[in-house]
């Protein structure tokens, strides 16, 4: 299995290795939602995390754990923002050169900061050419794929997130998590397991990109054939297979909402905490206002804020009531 793979020293060690590249994020009380939803609410603000978004802890864990003939060669990945940033940062930051592509749709603001990290950004279809396209690239140029999410490697360095929590707030009774390819859900989910921590761990997705609740169901990882989200950090064609794996027995389950439901949550962030998140990173608020994820009401509920690096554009039209 693969979190036999996943020791806790393997968590711990992926840790050490990224503190003081990366912030511990804070973790922030909310008297006003802790209110709406009738029990503690915490918020973990990964919007506040170098590059905007986790991504960044998993792909410096990743490009620090490269062989010397990999780093010479360089890396790649696909994204539709914020792990292109993430790679971006963390190549430049080792000293390796990066290549990314992106949807053609991606976020101008996400294209514009990956390139300043120091990434060549190819823009080349949706998100299933975009995977296609980037193996052609690694395959013609040598390069070694970075994945999003299905790597044990990004999976520990994730984990540093969900080891943080515990430890600020080890009281909690549920963590609730954006799920895109699952990379950060399954690892908050691995270090509660490992750390022996009795949490439960629930993801959230959209209704238009639901690859991890589709694999639930399947009882395997699987693709689907369309997303349509606001939510475009939470829109991989697949499940990762690893991602799946540790969900499926370390999760209690994952839930849909509506992206008018994401949305909204955005709005109340910014209104009552004064927090940005881009669409992605409100989902898991979203799912607990509207009641989906039922929480132990005496212990606290924390909710991954999982990126803030929202598009100004399309900010102003959410805003305005044009999702479009």
């Amino acid at each position: 299995m693969i979190i036999d793979d996943l020791t806790i020293n393997r968590l711990n060690e992926a840790r050490r290795r990224i503190e003081g590249m990366v912030h511990r994020t804070p973790i922030l009380h909310s008297q006003y939602l802790s209110a709406r939803i009738g029990a503690p609410v915490w918020l973990k603000c990964e919007n506040l995390q170098k590059t905007g978004a986790f991504k960044v802890r998993g792909a410096l864990n990743r490009l620090l754990t490269l062989s010397d003939e990999e780093r010479a060669r360089g890396v790649s990945t696909v994204s539709a923002g914020n792990h292109a940033q993430a790679v971006a940062w963390a190549a430049t930051s080792a000293g390796v050169s990066s290549t990314v592509v992106m949807m053609e749709n991606a976020s101008p603001t996400k294209v514009r900061a990956s390139q300043e990290y120091g990434s060549e950004v190819i823009l080349h279809g949706d998100a299933s050419a975009a995977f296609h396209k980037v193996q052609e690239v690694s395959d013609e140029r040598g390069l070694t794929f970075v994945h999003p999410f299905d790597d044990t490697d990004v999976v520990a360095g994730h984990a540093s997130c969900g080891l943080e929590i515990l430890e600020d707030l080890p009281e909690t009774g549920t963590i609730v998590v954006p799920v895109g390819g699952g990379g950060l859900s399954s690892s908050i989910a691995a270090a509660a397991a490992l750390s022996g921590t009795e949490v439960d761990v629930w993801g959230v997705e959209p209704t238009g990109a639901p690859a991890m609740h589709a694999s639930f169901s399947a009882g395997q990882a699987v693709q689907i054939d369309q997303v349509h989200t606001v939510a475009d950090g939470l829109g991989p064609p697949m499940a990762g297979a690893i991602n799946y794996e540790i969900l499926s027995q370390h999760a209690r389950g994952i839930v849909l909402v509506e992206d008018s439901e994401i949305i909204s949550a955005m709005m109340v962030l910014l209104e009552r905490t004064k927090l940005l998140a881009e669409p992605s990173g409100a989902a898991g608020l979203a799912a607990l206002l509207q009641g989906k994820i039922e929480v132990d009401k005496e212990r606290p509920v924390v909710i991954v804020i999982s990126g803030g690096n929202a598009d100004l554009d399309q900010l102003a039209r959410l805003i305005e009531g044009d999702a479009c």
